[in-house]
């Protein structure tokens, strides 16, 4: 037998354990079990609760090193945690993936000899009985064991990368929530980004999603985010408020926040389809909805948001060596009443194009490089002080700026 294998099946006698040994060491102080409250934007059903608890585990308990085997519909039934070996980084190296993958052909292949037996009603060794047990015991109930080798996924652990996320969010939280309440949205609206990207404005999905706020390009057209000169799914300012005029108009559609946020995932026709089929029902959906399309991250998107913002708004308790956030830094934004180019705009300011340029990383590199110019309405941000300077010396024009328009966050 090999290591990995005898390590493992010393796991799946504990399995009535809810957590295993690789986990981190949690606080000196034990704290009573976190039940999400529900808002009346964001309700939080009892049915979901444990998918909101399994989330929070991910972004808070589990590290990048380990990884949980658990049931992709019940995601309270959690097998084990294993860690991976050797150096870890951000993508598993495979050695790693085959170290995952033969946990999860070992655990399979013992669930479905445990499901054999129970539908056969032939005895069942002390392992397969601890199975059960587990299974029988989780919001599933005794029917979940029918079917649960079927149902068997890993997740790895994103608490390194969640921490960052909640420390870069130090730097727009203010900005982002002034964009929701002023669109006249929900202010916590402002926690997506922790599900979308961690706040990584690099982040870029296999899909062709870009950007702190994953917008693919057909949406970011169609929310007037795109043109010659300009990505702003770039520009998390700018993506925050295209963010803003999506999940107005997915709210119009659906009227309901589940059901909009659902759609940022699933998209505002596919959630249509999922509520002519059970109505206003989200847990229903959640539970039952099988359309094309609607797999776990579609399942899964709300609950996530959900214990996101558990986390963002109780760091202490989830994080309790600490968070070092970043402070807001002030830039001056100003939009663009006529075209213009990065050459005029370095020259009126009295900004190098180069600090410009690094300063708005929407611009394309045809406008960087000052071939094409700047549309009208373009947002541009510049140095802190730089309107302020203007005006003291009165060159202030008002052919190029708005005065109004000020940012009080750093973009990149």
């Amino acid at each position: 037998m090999r290591p990995r294998t005898r390590g493992f099946l010393i796991v799946l006698t504990m399995l009535v354990l809810a957590a295993c040994a690789t986990e981190p060491t949690p606080p000196t102080v034990k704290l009573p079990p976190f039940i999400t409250p529900s808002s009346g934007a964001f309700p939080a059903p009892s049915e979901l609760q444990p998918q909101v608890a399994f989330w929070r585990r991910v972004y808070s308990t589990w590290g990048r090193h380990q990884v949980a085997l658990h049931d992709d519909r019940h995601l309270d039934i959690v097998y084990g945690v294993i860690t991976l070996p050797g150096s870890v980084g951000e993508i598993q190296t495979t050695e790693q993936k085959d170290f995952v993958k033969g946990h999860l052909e070992t655990l399979k292949d013992r669930l479905r000899q445990m499901e054999y037996k129970t539908a056969a009603n032939a005895p069942l060794t002390p392992p397969e009985q601890a199975l059960a047990n587990h299974i029988k015991a989780s919001s599933g109930g005794a029917s979940a064991v029918f079917g649960a080798s079927d149902r068997l996924r890993s997740q790895r652990g994103m608490r390194e990368r969640f921490k960052r996320g909640l420390e870069i969010s130090g730097r727009y939280d203010t900005v982002f929530r002034n964009v929701f309440r002023n669109a006249g949205l929900p202010e916590d609206l402002a926690y997506l980004p922790h599900v979308e990207s961690s706040f990584q404005n690099h982040a870029a999905s296999a899909a062709g999603a870009v950007g702190m706020w994953q917008f693919m390009p057909g949406t970011a057209r169609q929310f007037g985010m795109i043109n010659g000169a300009v990505d702003e799914r770039l520009d998390p300012v700018a993506s925050a408020h295209g963010a803003a005029r999506y999940l107005r108009h997915a709210y119009n559609n659906l009227e309901s926040w589940p059901m909009a946020l659902t759609s940022y995932n699933h998209g505002v026709g596919g959630m249509r389809q999922a509520r002519s089929i059970f109505g206003n029902n989200f847990v229903a959906i959640v539970r039952n909805y099988s359309g094309r399309g609607f797999g776990f991250a579609s399942r899964n998107f709300y609950t996530e948001f959900l214990a996101a913002r558990d986390i963002a708004q109780n760091p202490r308790r989830f994080f309790p060596e600490g968070l070092n956030y970043e402070t807001p830094l002030s830039l001056d934004r100003v939009r663009l009443r006529q075209g213009a180019s990065v050459t005029a705009l370095a020259s009126y300011y009295d900004v190098n194009s180069s600090e410009l340029n690094s300063l708005n990383k929407s611009w394309n590199s045809a406008a960087q490089a000052g071939r094409i110019p700047l549309p009208a309405g373009t947002m541009v941000w510049l140095p802190a002080g730089t309107i302020t300077r203007l005006v003291q010396r009165g060159a202030a024009d008002q052919a190029l700026v708005l005065a109004d328009t000020v940012a009080t966050a750093k973009p990149h």
